[in-house]
């Protein structure tokens, strides 16, 4: 026991987004799993975790639409039985909990609604003083996943196509000229089609930050698929609910 507080101690020190840098520089995969609140029984934290893939590197916790005090509940209930990191990936400002060890603080690079490029960034401000919460600055570009995600209903903002490669490359290397420390490339909760490799690898010979994705990954041909062309962390959301 006198062994693992040492460990713990030395866990926390490290940040979320060093991990990030330090998977992508040894091509070390790191896989999350993406939980929505709203249908999350916080109640049975313990026996979720428990099933979780032993593969498992984070958990993510958020949703385009999230009921108040839900994304609370929920990072207690994970932080009282696991001690992976809990990264929140909020729809709004609402969803920040000082609570988490993380946050990606997302701006939609790919829509054209300045709620969700530096709105909803503005109103999460005095959420996020005087914690110590890790906010890791992230480029969130949404790519057509085959389906009309919540995402896009929320922003009111559409996805970009998969076959216009050159304008997502471009989005993601502006993300990086304006000091974001990740990108995020999202096909959107229950996309049919997972964002396509070809894009990941494109993107990944562009930028040199990590590349986050999601959104459609069902199987572990395409969790393989997106690693090998690039991304450092791969997040599995309705898959695994299913």
């Amino acid at each position: 026991m006198a062994l693992l507080v040492p460990l713990l101690i030395l866990r926390q020190m490290i940040s979320i987004l060093q991990s990030l840098k330090t998977a992508k520089e040894s091509k070390s995969p790191l896989l999350a799993i993406l939980i929505d609140p709203d249908k999350f029984d916080s109640f049975s934290a313990s026996v979720f975790v428990r099933s979780l893939p032993r593969a498992t590197t984070h958990l993510f916790v958020g949703g385009s639409t999230v009921e108040p005090g839900a994304t609370q509940l929920v990072v207690a209930a994970l932080k009282s039985c696991t001690a992976k990191p809990v990264v929140l990936f909020p729809g709004d400002y609402s969803q920040i909990d000082p609570e988490a060890d993380a946050l990606l603080f997302m701006s939609l690079l790919s829509g054209g609604n300045p709620e969700y490029l530096i709105g909803q960034q503005i109103k999460a401000v005095s959420r996020l003083s005087d914690n110590h919460l890790e906010v890791i600055p992230t480029g969130y570009i949404l790519i057509d996943g085959g389906h009309i995600s919540a995402v896009s209903r929320v922003t009111g903002t559409n996805a970009i196509p998969q076959e216009n490669i050159d304008h997502i490359c471009d989005i993601a290397l502006a993300a990086q000229f304006m000091g974001k420390s990740c990108v995020y490339l999202e096909a959107g909760s229950g996309a049919v089609i997972p964002v396509n490799s070809e894009i990941i690898k494109q993107v990944a010979s562009k930028i040199t930050i990590p590349i986050i994705v999601g959104g459609g990954i069902k199987s572990e041909a395409q969790l393989e698929a997106a690693y090998n062309a690039g991304a450092t962390m791969v997040v599995i959301g309705t898959a695994f609910e299913d």
